[in-house]
């Protein structure tokens, strides 16, 4: 179930509302847990058993790290237990196929394996289960005695499927103390339907945009930068509009979960850029794993070291193709590039232009993202600079005339400026009722857009 689908909106929402505030407090809990198990059982019933799994192992290794105080090799051993069992299930589900396929390379090995069908959101609620335990181990946290309440962390359907990736440090006390208030649903309402209209109204825009430049196989510069833009702001509406709508729901039942997007394609470098995108991804993999590694502190040939393995991680992380790891490891030369030397450069040059050589480079790392056959992926950016089968077409420039408005409504968008605008023409005695017309509008045109259009995907579900 998706959150932006005509079930979602009409059935299990208002459901999920009405049980979460008709029970008592001390069982809001227990609904939510109830009703997360549905929301993630929808899709794949029996794979609930794998998250439950995943609950109980986390859970029990708390336990046995806070009885093991005194005995740091103890609690070690229990923390590297949970972790193994954790990044084992990750690596069976979801990359299995692919360690098998490049073991098949070999001279003399072939080994017949059928790849397990990847669950839903593993790599989210994988990550949100090791925080737990990790810092109960660092003891940034206190050990969960109920496994009903890690068990409702884990399970929050809001940010189950997709992020963004909540610690249970961050959400430790509104678990057994958040306070719902009519303001906090009522902004609620609004941030989820601002990522609604993000989703729906925008990134599903791009997709078709892409496909009717031709997508993987399009002819011409024109239309393989055209399309290559269009993904560009497909992926970023997509996954922001699906974090918004997470904080919002959140919000709706007494949650604020963490920022996972801050206008990132107004960055005018790349380190910029993922101090912005995937923000709860990003701050996990530093806090989690180059900190641990030993992070800046012991010398500049290590600090290079573990943002290899970092980005490497972070490269795979998405994904169970060699693609992803070229990726991780594009932005890795990147950022290295940027610690070297050209961070200083770029704070010498104009804004436009240090801006223009973030989205080329962001821009270029959407097409390594997207292209799992590297050899296409090859072809499709050496396409981008060669003109060998046409720089124009009368096709190409038709489908961008016709996407022009919603790609000037992606551009201004995808920066503050309407939020600045709020800002500043902000006015108290009209507000409610423009709010008002703002949701109607947006739920009356989501609704059409969905019931005429069936194409509605996720891209971040495949992760």
């Amino acid at each position: 179930m998706v959150f932006s689908s005509l079930t979602f909106w009409f059935f299990y929402l208002p459901c999920v509302l009405l049980i979460y505030y008709a029970v008592p407090k001390k069982m809001r809990n227990v609904a939510l847990f109830v009703v997360s198990l549905f929301f993630y059982g929808w899709g794949e019933p029996v794979l609930v058993l794998l998250m439950l799994f995943t609950i109980l192992v986390n859970y029990a290794a708390g336990l046995l790290i806070d009885r093991a105080k005194g005995n740091r090799n103890r609690q070690r051993l229990w923390l590297v237990l949970s972790v193994v069992v954790n990044l084992g299930l990750l690596v069976f589900f979801k990359y299995s196929g692919m360690i098998v396929e490049t073991l098949n390379l070999l001279p003399f090995v072939n080994i017949a394996f059928e790849a397990p069908s990847l669950p839903i959101g593993i790599s989210f609620y994988t990550f949100q289960a090791m925080s737990y335990t990790i810092d109960v181990y660092k003891e940034d946290t206190r050990v969960q005695k109920s496994p009903l309440i890690l068990g409702t962390y884990v399970t929050l359907f809001p940010q189950l499927i997709a992020g963004p990736i909540v610690r249970y440090k961050d959400v430790e006390d509104q678990m057994t103390k958040r306070r719902e208030t009519v303001e906090k649903f009522a902004s609620g309402v609004v941030l989820f339907l601002c990522g609604l209209a993000k989703k729906v109204l925008l990134a599903n825009q791009f997709a078709a945009m892409w496909q009717n430049l031709g997508g993987e196989g399009a002819q011409g510069v024109l239309a393989r930068w055209g399309g290559l833009l269009a993904l560009t702001f497909q992926i970023y509406f997509d996954f922001s509009g699906y974090s918004d709508m997470a904080r919002g729901l959140g919000r709706m039942i007494g949650f604020e979960f963490m920022e996972n997007f801050n206008y990132p394609y107004i960055s005018k470098s790349i380190t910029e850029f993922w101090r912005r995108w995937h923000i709860s991804l990003s701050t996990w993999f530093r806090d989690y794993l180059y900190i641990p590694l030993g992070g800046n502190r012991k010398g500049f040939g290590r600090q290079i070291f573990n943002l290899f393995v970092v980005w490497a991680a972070t490269g795979l992380w998405h994904g169970a193709a060699y693609n992803f790891l070229i990726w991780g490891l594009y932005f890795f030369v990147l950022l290295v590039l940027e610690k070297l030397f050209l961070s200083k450069i770029l704070a010498k040059l104009p804004s436009f232009v240090s801006h223009v050589y973030a989205l080329f480079f962001i821009m270029i790392g959407w097409a390594i993202f997207n292209f799992t056959d590297v050899g296409v992926l090859w072809q499709y950016i050496c396409g981008l600079f060669s003109a060998s089968d046409g720089a124009y077409s009368a096709h190409s420039a038709c489908v961008l005339l016709s996407y022009l408005p919603v790609t000037l409504a992606g551009a201004v968008l995808s920066t503050p400026v309407l939020k600045i605008l709020h800002r500043k023409l902000y006015c108290k005695k009209y507000y409610p009722l423009l709010l008002g017309v703002f949701c109607v509008s947006v739920m009356v045109l989501c609704t059409a857009s969905l019931v005429s259009d069936s194409y509605n995907p996720f891209i971040y579900f495949r992760f």
